[in-house]
């Protein structure tokens, strides 16, 4: 980045929040709703990242793709009942985004969650007013990993992408990313499976504590 940053944008679940706890909770009343157990968090923590089909692809496996699909529409109904009630902010990002707005950056979420599931998950932690903008994964036809999403955001809080730093838990922020054309941060700290190589993504930094943003060299203005 030649010139310091004006704006972070950041994924939400894995990222900003942990969500895993309300998610699987409404996994497990689909579960129970099919006469099976529920199914411990710790099996669904690594995949919350890549979404309901991939969760509910963990707590159903013996179920083909074919049979989970109809079970999407129930899981998102329970969820939207109870978006922030379990759910917590990651150690460190209350610090980070009061930085950011300390240093006069403004901030914004981006995400492949449905725009009006992340905006309940938003105004649960009341963040509306100080979030700059939040897109959504239906917000536009194409999501992460296109740069679509990255784009819009941009355009709406009037900044160059070279001038955003994006910040995500996933493989899919990172190729997002460096499509726009943003320096892009992998969040360590959230959801990954077993298999999932981090340096192996080609993010341009990778911290283990949000706040460690804060002191990074050469990343944020003083």
């Amino acid at each position: 980045m030649s010139r310091p940053p004006r704006a972070v944008l950041f994924d939400l679940d894995g990222t900003l929040v942990d969500s895993a706890p309300d998610l699987c909770n409404a996994v497990n009343r689909v579960v129970v709703d099919l006469g099976h157990a529920p199914v411990p968090l710790a099996r669904l923590r690594e995949v919350v990242s890549k979404g309901g089909r991939a969760m509910l692809a963990a707590a159903l496996p013996q179920l083909s793709d074919d049979e989970r699909a109809p079970l999407l529409a129930p899981f998102l109904a329970h969820y939207a009942q109870a978006l922030a009630v379990d759910s917590l902010v990651f150690e460190g990002v209350s610090d980070l985004l009061a930085g950011l707005e300390s240093r006069g950056l403004r901030w914004g979420i981006v995400t492949n969650k449905p725009e009006a599931l992340a905006r309940g998950v938003v105004e649960g932690f009341g963040w509306s007013q100080r979030s700059a903008v939040l897109i959504g994964g239906d917000t536009l036809p194409r999501h992460k990993p296109d740069p679509d999403q990255l784009l819009l955001a941009c355009d709406q809080m009037g900044l160059a992408p070279s001038d955003v730093i994006y910040v995500g838990d996933d493989l899919r922020d990172v190729q997002a990313a460096r499509a726009a054309g943003m320096v892009s941060v992998a969040a360590l700290w959230g959801y990954r499976e077993p298999h999932d190589d981090p340096a192996t993504w080609g993010a341009d930094h990778g911290f283990a504590n949000a706040r460690d943003l804060l002191s990074a060299p050469g990343l944020l203005p003083p």
